[in-house]
């Protein structure tokens, strides 16, 4: 998520405008994505008119981010400066490229004078992310079954059947409490809400030590991260009996947390491992999520 300061934030950010007509207001657009290995959702989106590029739903970012190597083969970017501030997972302060000014189109929606950035990762097999506040107002739903972004002017009626549970937010990412469960006892945390994190569950460290949960949980490996700038981070692989997100329960679910340097993970998050096996809808405000178990619920974690 970048940092910038408050009159480039105005200036540039709040220039991104959609580019409809009078009557689209009660419409409702469904895009299409695929569901990588990597649990990512990757949307094809059309820059500018000329390129076309896959880009990550990236639940946990309010940009759009194209890779290094994506930038490479594209014809209509132009940069208009650099920023030295910007953070990333695994380091304090990065550099990037912004490019002002740019026509974004995903499927029947299209936003004019959008600003993109450059990083150096995104999710494998993919040109770039973008965030869900290009549906600013709207309600999104994401169906994992039939691999579909639903966008709505409107809160859609079968919410009604679905498990209703709080937002609460956080340098512009969504949150939620879920409870694990290990050895009789309970933890309850704060999760963001990180489509572009492949694995399940990732635990921040004073969580961890609190609770010392690298002695309750079965410890199955160890992997590494790479956040979106080429940092690299790495993580200790557990199994969590039980996790419950508000009534739905998963059972043996894969967990990591970060090992080696302290205090480098100071939130927790819910990733596309996890997230991929709900039926999930936001409100228009971003204040509620609505979820129901879909038919991916009993599947394999991912192994990578």
């Amino acid at each position: 998520m970048h940092k910038l300061t408050v009159c480039i934030l105005v200036v540039l950010a709040g220039c991104c405008q959609m580019a409809f007509g009078q009557n689209n207001s009660e419409k409702i657009y469904t895009l299409p994505f695929e569901l990588t290995d990597y649990n990512n959702l990757s949307v094809q989106v059309i820059l500018n008119e000329k390129d076309t590029v896959h880009l990550m739903f990236h639940t946990a970012i309010n940009d759009i981010e194209l890779t290094e190597d994506a930038v490479k083969k594209l014809k209509s970017i132009k940069f208009d400066g650099t920023v030295n501030d910007v953070k990333s997972w695994g380091s304090a302060t990065n550099e990037s490229r912004f490019s002002k000014g740019n026509s974004v189109q995903i499927g029947a929606m299209k936003w004019e004078n959008v600003l993109v950035w450059e990083d150096k990762n995104s999710g494998q097999h993919t040109d770039g992310k973008f965030g869900p506040n290009l549906f600013k107002d709207k309600a999104v739903e994401i169906d994992f079954e039939k691999k579909v972004i639903i966008v709505y002017s409107e809160l859609p009626k079968k919410v009604k059947n679905y498990d209703k549970l709080k937002l609460t937010q956080q340098n512009n990412s969504m949150f939620l409490e879920a409870t694990g469960q290990a050895k009789g006892t309970s933890f309850t945390n704060k999760f963001m809400i990180h489509s572009g994190y492949a694995g399940a569950v990732l635990f921040d460290d004073a969580f961890v030590s609190e609770n010392k949960l690298d002695e309750k949980l079965k410890i199955t490996g160890e992997k590494e991260l790479k956040d979106s700038y080429g940092h690299v981070l790495k993580t200790k692989k557990a199994l969590l009996p039980s996790f419950m997100i508000g009534n739905q329960k998963l059972t043996n679910v894969s967990v990591g947390f970060f090992s080696g340097t302290k205090l480098q993970q100071s939130i927790s998050v819910l990733g596309g491992d996890v997230l991929k096996r709900f039926s999930i809808i936001f409100d228009a405000k971003r204040e509620y999520i609505y979820l129901k178990l879909n038919s991916l619920k009993d599947v394999a974690y991912l192994n990578k």
